[in-house]
């Protein structure tokens, strides 16, 4: 699959979001969560990789399966704050 850009930008940036599951970025860009960490080794220096993939294992948020029910939307309320 080849992506744009702008669309890799905003992959890595959903990938790095607490509250975004990978079944919403494989949902709208077509990327498995295996396709994703190949993609994120690419995208990022080594160091950063590291940090993303320790930050990312086991968050319960990160996995459609392992989140509360109580969690509905993909997004913390004050990340879009209008200023």
């Amino acid at each position: 699959m080849i992506l744009r850009e702008h669309e890799e930008s905003r992959i890595v940036e959903m990938a790095w979001e607490d509250r975004t599951p990978f079944e919403a970025i494989e949902l709208q860009f077509g990327l498995s969560q295996k396709a994703l960490v190949d993609l994120m080794r690419r995208a990022m220096k080594p160091s950063s990789f590291k940090l993303w993939r320790s930050r990312h294992r086991g968050r319960t948020t990160k996995h459609l399966s392992l989140r509360s029910p109580e969690i509905s939307r993909g997004y913390c309320p004050t990340q879009y704050k209008h200023k």
